[in-house]
């Protein structure tokens, strides 16, 4: 169960540097380039930890996917960036997989 919750804190740190990189300014702005840099520093780490139970492909999916739609979702309220209706079925063809995944997938370690 650790090993999820590695893998829910590197899903965060992703998100949070990923959210950040606009505002660097092309990493001319120190401050969010310092976030993007820490953020991506905490994902990796904790990613790598989560692997030491969860398989690569289950872990990387679960985290790209959710960091996709976690960043689609704050960038929206944050910089204003809207989804129209193939943006929606797009992002839920992808939370959709990720709980294919992790609910009916015998590939999955729980």
């Amino acid at each position: 169960m650790k090993n999820w919750m590695f893998l829910t804190i590197a899903i965060f740190g992703e998100v949070v540097a990923t959210t950040a990189l606009k505002s660097t300014n092309g990493f001319t702005k120190l401050g969010p380039s310092l976030v993007v840099l820490v953020g991506y520093g905490i994902a990796f780490y904790f990613l790598s930890l989560s692997l030491k139970s969860i398989p690569v492909g289950i872990a990387y999916a679960v985290w790209a996917g959710l960091g996709i739609a976690l960043v689609t979702l704050i960038a929206w309220g944050v910089y204003g960036q809207k989804l129209d209706a193939w943006g929606f079925v797009g992002i839920g063809f992808i939370v959709s997989g990720v709980a294919i995944l992790n609910l009916l997938s015998k590939t999955s370690v729980h």
